[in-house]
């Protein structure tokens, strides 16, 4: 069986003009894809919400935590 690799491209979280924690660039191609989504379906008060919580929590914010991020994956929106 022959094995084929894909090079999987780096996200670029950039165009979501969000700061992103540190934690995130850490994880899984596969994580850093959902949280991607993620934040790119937020509206607006979802952002400034996010936004929020990562100031306040500083280092210990962490998006796969959060009950948006939660609600989002439960609801299979991705």
């Amino acid at each position: 069986m022959l094995k084929v690799e894909v090079e999987e491209k780096p996200i670029n979280f950039e165009e979501i003009c969000l700061p992103i924690p540190d934690l995130v660039l850490k994880m899984s191609h596969e994580k850093q894809t959902d949280i991607y989504s993620y934040l790119k379906s937020m509206d607006e008060r979802s952002k400034q919400a996010y936004l929020i919580a990562k100031d306040h929590l500083g280092t210990s914010f962490n998006i796969c935590k959060s009950n948006g991020y939660k609600e989002w994956k439960k609801k299979g929106l991705h």
